[in-house]
């Protein structure tokens, strides 16, 4: 039974490697089975942009504070037997809706909670000056 197991042929796999006819055959390497694939940057993507990517706000894409400018941690998880691994520390971000005074209104924002308590202390015109965001656009 364990010899049924273990035994696998060269010829039952399929292929993982194989050499196209195109210039890359000519310098001897081996492409992949996505050969078809440009992951290189070409004369036509550079001169227009790709209309399948998405566009994201850069604030909203990436996990970092507007106001503390607090951005995710690299550390190391180590273990009992002293084993690192590497780990990511989140900022906490949370989403709420702040009153703000001169606008008469309430303003929905991604803050850390670091943020808030400074927020609750200096005021919100205050801090989002020191930060240099503007607060009409949101």
């Amino acid at each position: 039974m364990a010899t049924m197991l273990c035994s696998s042929t060269p010829a039952a796999r399929a292929p993982l490697l194989r050499t196209s006819s195109s210039s890359s055959s000519s310098l001897g390497f081996a492409t992949s089975q996505l050969a078809g694939l440009s992951l290189g940057l070409s004369a036509a993507s550079t001169t227009a942009p790709s209309a399948a990517a998405p566009k994201l706000h850069p604030i909203l894409a990436r996990r970092i504070c507007p106001f503390t400018d607090k951005k995710t941690n690299r550390a190391n998880k180590v273990s009992f037997s002293n084993h690192k691994t590497k780990k990511q520390q989140f900022v906490n971000l949370q989403y709420k809706k702040l009153w703000w005074e001169e606008g008469k209104r309430f303003v929905k924002l991604r803050l850390s909670t670091k943020a808030l308590k400074t927020i609750e202390k200096h005021g919100l015109d205050a801090v989002a000056k020191k930060a240099g965001i503007d607060l009409n656009k949101k």
